[in-house]
């Protein structure tokens, strides 16, 4: 019987443990040839690990999760042992996927619920038919009338402009006409960064010029 005992034991092979985390690698003794299903039994038990997400890799390989798989171990081989996490509850990947449909929803063009009936049938076939992106259509219907009459009479003129060779100066015209059109103007009591600009050539406080730095050193500031 002793004989019978001693040589199970040295059937057995001496296998390390390394789990993915802070824990300590430990130890276990294996028979030399079984199966994937026992071994991931034997580490679950040993390790107080579930059983059903255990993850192995013995030499660089992930083991099988098929239960007729087996697996050749040798004395001193050493199993990386993993934890796959819990998946999400179903409700929870559902309002995912709900809030990935309403965050698109969201950034999407849409016209106002007063736009006349014409404009909203043309809103339609631009965006079903022609298929045309968000970014243009929001280009397109925030045009007023007033810039699309001055848009139609830019094209009218600019043949007119390339004929008599003053393209060029077209070109550079409407450029300093577009920023002319959009500096704003200065509400009652507002103050321009521009000195130049001001009522008695008026700078805004804490700015740095050369009378300033001049003053300073005179102070002996610097």
């Amino acid at each position: 019987m002793a004989m019978a005992a001693a040589g199970d034991e040295a059937e057995m092979v001496e296998v390390t443990l390394r789990a993915v985390g802070p824990s300590r690698p430990t130890t276990l003794r294996l028979p030399p040839f079984i199966s994937v299903a026992d071994l991931r039994r034997h580490i679950a038990h040993d390790r107080h690990l579930p059983q059903d997400r255990l993850r192995l890799v013995l030499r660089g390989r992930n083991l099988p999760c098929q239960d007729d798989a087996h697996v050749n171990l040798r004395h001193g081989d050493s199993l990386i042992v993993a934890v796959a996490p819990k998946p999400p509850a179903n409700h929870l990947r559902d309002g995912d996927g709900d809030d990935d449909d309403d965050e698109e929803e969201e950034l999407k063009f849409k016209i106002p619920e007063t736009t006349t009936w014409w404009k909203r049938k043309f809103f339609i076939f631009l965006r079903d038919k022609l298929r045309l992106p968000d970014i243009l259509l929001m280009v397109l219907f925030s045009l007023g009338i007033k810039a699309w009459v001055l848009i139609a009479m830019w094209f009218l003129f600019a043949p007119i402009a390339q004929m008599y060779d003053v393209g060029p100066l077209f070109i550079l015209g409407t450029g300093f006409l577009v920023i002319l059109c959009n500096l704003g103007r200065r509400q009652q009591g507002d103050v321009s960064a521009y000195s130049i600009f001001n009522e008695d050539f008026r700078e805004l406080p804490g700015t740095l010029n050369a009378e300033r730095i001049d003053r300073d050193i005179r102070a002996g500031q610097f």
